[in-house]
């Protein structure tokens, strides 16, 4: 069990949960943060601070919220930000890369529709 950051943090980036987590584990893209499924602990800090409920834990996502467990591990992966298992959040691994689902993302909060 992982927890994970859902589209209710694109273009809010509140960042609370970033100051909470005792291993930083969470990680900032372009328009969301992203937490790292390895390094998480599991404490539940961040899901108990985020203002706009975000996160939950991976068993407890809605169907619709569901992508976003996956969405959360490939941020990490070489297809996105090659930053594979940093050990924590840094300067460094902060960047304005997003998943492509979370670039695509139209500012409603609706997906842009395949074409």
């Amino acid at each position: 069990m992982a927890l994970v950051i859902t589209s209710a943090c694109i273009d809010v980036k509140d960042g609370a949960c970033t100051k909470v987590c005792p291993v930083d584990c969470i990680y900032e893209g372009g328009r969301m943060f992203y937490i790292h499924p390895v390094e998480c602990v599991e404490c539940g800090l961040c899901e108990t601070i985020c203002p706009v409920d975000a996160i939950a834990y991976d068993d407890e996502l809605t169907p619709e919220m569901l992508p976003f467990a996956t969405i959360n591990r490939d941020y990490f992966s070489d297809a996105v930000t090659r930053l594979g298992e940093p050990g924590g959040w840094s300067v460094e691994t902060t960047t304005t890369l997003d998943h492509p689902t979370v670039s695509d993302w139209q500012a409603n909060g609706q997906e842009k529709p395949q074409t």
